[in-house]
């Protein structure tokens, strides 16, 4: 039975303090990818000319380069110093055998969703960023079985978006609250809340639409 732990961090504990001090607004998230020895981030929420001014001036960051734009997001190609950067979030937590699933930040909080073979391991990352003087929030803790298996592709954090808006009448017509008081619910940014709102939709859609032989093929 592994363990998936849902944790976050004040930006200035970690990493990328002085980039939000230039852009507030923006939401950086990592890429997964088991290829690249640096980290891309997808930027959201800023325009390029601000994130690009806001990797300059962080001084952990020793270069950045623009992979991919999109009408709504920016992936960058990271260059890290030393010691710092996501090495400096990570190297903590997946010491024991973690799996990093999700990381990403907005508000001025990193937000992580790691996969620890046991509690034994989350609790002894947990131990390790306490002694980083890193102020750790773990917000939940999952037990999952070897053979469970995913009901959908939603992550928790789109899943808790849409029954939020379930139940506070985001859905109904007229709508009972607005996206910024949905937003100021979930703790998160209106920006934020948008991007888990088009990824869900994007997943549901996808899943919907996908011909069958092609569903069961992918799976």
């Amino acid at each position: 039975m592994s363990t998936i732990a849902e944790l976050r961090f004040p930006v200035p504990d970690t990493t990328l303090e002085t980039a939000f001090e230039y852009a507030p607004d923006a939401t950086f998230e990592l890429e997964s990818s088991v290829s690249k020895t640096r980290p891309c981030l997808w930027v959201s929420g800023v325009d390029r000319d601000l994130a690009v001014a806001s990797f300059d001036a962080d001084p952990t960051v020793e270069a950045c380069e623009l992979v991919v734009e999109t009408n709504s997001r920016l992936l960058f190609d990271v260059t890290f110093g030393d010691g710092a950067g996501i090495d400096q979030l990570c190297d903590p937590l997946l010491s024991d055998g973690g799996s990093l699933l999700e990381a990403w930040a907005t508000d001025g909080w990193w937000q992580v969703r790691v996969r620890f073979p046991d509690r034994d391991a989350l609790c002894n990352a947990y131990d390790r960023l306490v002694d980083r003087d890193i102020n750790a929030d773990l917000r939940r803790v999952t037990d999952v079985t070897d053979t469970a298996e995913p009901e959908t592709r939603l992550t928790p954090q789109q899943r808790e978006a849409l029954e939020a808006a379930l139940e506070y009448g985001y859905f109904e017509i007229p709508r009972r609250i607005s996206m910024e008081e949905l937003a100021a619910e979930l703790g998160i940014s209106h920006q934020a809340l948008s991007e888990r709102f088009r990824r869900a939709y994007e997943t549901l859609v996808d899943e919907e639409l996908q011909p069958v032989g092609e569903r069961s093929a992918a799976e």
